[in-house]
């Protein structure tokens, strides 16, 4: 046994010294940069591509196996053009452990390499040639163990361009230092690069720091200190700054996937605004079958005309990786700002969430303040492609005028065209609910009590029945909104017992109708900005009031003051006079719209000194307006209950001009002939009772 042991180590040894003695030779005697013509033709033959072998090449063969590499350039096929090209480059493998199957590489090191990837027109690429098809084809390899010392790659340069596309990526100072990499020893990676891009555009340098252990045969993966720093700009996004750490492990046999102390922030600029984001994940736990994470934060900054600050916290997650969910979450914001009410806003909510991507779907349940409002809303989304997203919201109060630009006084309007109206958002909505508030404050009109419900599917969005109690009346009705294609809003409103002064007044600073009573609207409006709407408003309006007045004239004060005119037949046109009005103890109208203009025929206003009827236009396009009442003065105090004609002088009013500026013309001439026809009208019936006393005495003489 001794000698078969003593023969087998002298065999064994005398081949290893025969393969060192061979090695040795060959590395003494061997030249390979005698056969660069050689090799350049063959590379010329079989690829068509040119290689440049300008430095030279040496090989080692013990104690390992390897070859370096001076500067080397490959051409594009069939071309003169460089492809890729290489400063130098060196690999060597040990000798001895390949005799039982490892690879150990004492050293990968690349330097210099620059190569382009071009993606034709028609599909093909400028590597097409080298990757044909039987050489495509891969047989399973035998999996070899291997054990590198160290890899370094410096100054790499990466290019890809789509010639059908334009886009271009492209990375740029790539350089990378490992420690040893091998099963289960932990490796030092240092790794650098620049990454640039125009679709989208992007301009970003990164460093990457951490040390990876993995375990190939067991599919163990861990990255541990994680460093990751990144800066640049992305989109229309400037200034960008990344940092990511923590530990990342992967068992991918297990499915099992986790984060320990893992943090991300990012920060930047948008336009004038900057922005801060920052996720913080002390544990994340992913398998197949469950999903729990432990005290997660998520925060973002916007400091822009306002610094606001959002933050989302959750205690725990529990679930699986397809289904999780929360029931303790706090949704917490909090904004500064001098155009914010008390120059600070903060707000809190707390509630739950619940996560299935089985089913697509997403349940959120939250309660508290938010803005200046208590808020209680349930929202479901369903699908995630195509969103359908059902909601029931409780607010307490709103005033949305706290939150909207202020208007500078005395500031002139915005000359240029008018900007469109863009409801595009609303074409891919799916949306259902249901809205109560109970005080809301809108572009400074006052509602309570709202209730509404909304559905909104395929660009229409319908709100009925829409209800609110509006200025001591109600409004009860329907709004609608067709966003297919140009804008069309539809409104079909019944306001009851509303104070109309005080409406008009807050809505749009009218100040020229008072009274109590209802308002019917039933219009549609078309177009791509609020004036192509005014201008294309149709349908039909009504208006009955009681005890008002219409500010501006006293026409019954006009009418009175006006005897010294009856002589001199003229008019007389004035401005509104805020300090005058007419009052009435009824009014009404109906009105036609065809194209912004609304047309009246049956004005009806009484009051005890005064009757007046009328018809005329208001351009509601056009903000102004076109009418003509005639207006009876009474000749005694009976009232609305009296004669509705009373045989007093009537004379024409005409109201026309803008809306800021109303011209009031009465017209005396007209009364004029008025009160001469009236004196003609009492001499004939004069005369024909005289004529009759006459013929009666006549024939009285005759009978006897």
């Amino acid at each position: 046994m001794n000698k078969i042991l003593k023969y087998t180590l002298i065999v064994t040894g005398s081949v290893v010294g025969i393969a060192i003695a061979g090695a040795a030779y060959l590395a003494a005697t061997f030249d390979p940069n005698d056969y660069k013509d050689e090799i350049v033709k063959a590379v010329k033959d079989s690829k068509q591509r040119d290689l440049r072998l300008d430095g030279d090449i040496t090989l080692s063969f013990f104690p390992n196996i390897g070859a370096n590499l001076g500067k080397v350039s490959l051409s594009e096929f069939k071309s003169a053009e460089q492809f890729a090209a290489i400063e130098s480059a060196r690999v060597s493998l040990a000798l001895m452990p390949l005799f039982s199957g490892k690879a150990v590489v004492d050293e990968v090191a690349i330097s210099g390499l620059q190569a382009t990837l071009i993606k034709r027109k028609d599909g093909t690429t400028n590597i097409d040639d080298l990757l044909s098809k039987s050489e495509q084809k891969t047989e399973p390899k035998k999996q070899v163990e291997f054990d590198i010392a160290a890899v370094s790659i410096e100054k790499t340069a990466l290019t890809y361009r789509d010639e059908g596309t334009g886009a271009q990526y492209a990375i740029k100072d790539l350089n990378l230092h490992t420690g040893r990499i091998a099963n289960g020893v932990p490796s030092k990676i240092d790794l650098s690069a620049a990454v640039q891009a125009n679709q989208p555009k992007l301009d970003i340098a990164t460093q990457l720091k951490t040390t990876l252990t993995f375990d190939l045969d067991k599919q163990l993966y861990k990255l541990e200190g994680l460093d990751l720093q990144a800066s640049g700009s992305a989109l229309d996004m400037q200034g960008l700054k990344l940092q990511a750490g923590g530990d990342v492990s992967a068992d991918v046999s297990a499915q099992q996937y986790g984060t320990q102390n893992f943090s991300v922030k990012a920060s930047g600029t948008k336009g004038k605004d900057a922005f801060e984001v920052a996720l913080d994940a002390p544990k994340i736990a992913v398998t197949k079958d469950s999903f729990s994470g432990d005290k997660l934060a998520l925060s973002a900054r916007l400091n822009g005309a306002n610094d606001i600050t959002a933050t989302l916290s959750l205690p725990s997650i529990q679930g699986n990786a397809r289904a999780f969910g929360s029931k303790a979450l706090t949704l917490s914001f909090d904004a500064k700002g001098d155009a914010l009410p008390g120059k600070q806003v903060k707000s809190e909510m707390k509630g739950s969430f619940a996560f299935d991507a089985n089913k697509e779907h997403v349940d959120v349940e939250l309660a508290g303040g938010l803005l200046q409002s208590q808020v209680k809303a349930k929202v479901a989304v369903n699908g995630f492609a195509s969103p359908a997203i059902r909601f029931d919201v409780d607010v307490d109060q709103f005033d949305a005028d706290l939150y909207m630009p202020k208007k500078e006084a005395g500031a002139a309007k915005e000359s240029g065209p008018e900007q469109p109206i863009d409801l595009s958002a609303l074409r891919s909505l799916n949306l259902e609910g249901r809205l109560h508030i109970g005080a809301l404050k809108v572009a400074n009109v006052k509602t309570s009590n709202l209730k509404l419900e909304m559905k909104a599917h395929n660009g229409q969005l319908n709100i009925a029945p829409l209800s609110a109690n509006l200025y001591k009346g109600s409004v009860n009705g329907s709004v609608s909104v067709n966003a297919q294609a140009t804008p069309v809003i539809a409104v079909n409103q019944t306001l009851s017992g509303v104070d109309i002064a005080a409406l008009t007044k807050d809505a749009a600073d009218f100040d020229t109708l008072e009274g109590r009573g209802n308002v019917g609207m039933n219009l549609t409006m078309r177009g791509d900005t609020v004036g192509a709407m005014k201008k294309a408003l149709n349908g039909t309006m009504s208006l009955n009031l009681a005890d008002g007045a219409i500010k501006g004239i006293n026409i019954a004060k006009k009418l009175r003051d006006a005897q010294g005119m009856l002589g001199k037949g003229s008019s007389q046109t004035s401005s509104a006079d805020s300090a005058e009005k007419t009052d009435f103890s009824e009014l009404k109208a109906s009105f036609k719209v065809n194209n912004g203009v609304a047309h009246n025929d049956d004005l009806s206003l009484k009051s005890p000194l005064l009757r007046l009827s009328g018809n005329g236009d208001i351009d509601i396009g056009r903000d102004s307006m076109n009418y003509l009442a005639k207006a009876t003065l009474a000749k005694t105090l009976e009232g609305q209950g009296g004669k509705d004609a009373v045989g007093g002088l009537t004379v024409p009013v005409r109201v026309t001009g803008p809306f800021a500026d109303l011209k009031y013309t009465l017209d005396f001439g007209a009364m004029v002939g008025e009160a001469a026809k009236q004196k003609v009208e009492a001499k004939k019936e004069e005369i024909k009772t005289k004529v009759q006393d006459q013929l009666k005495d006549s024939l009285k003489g005759l009978f006897r």
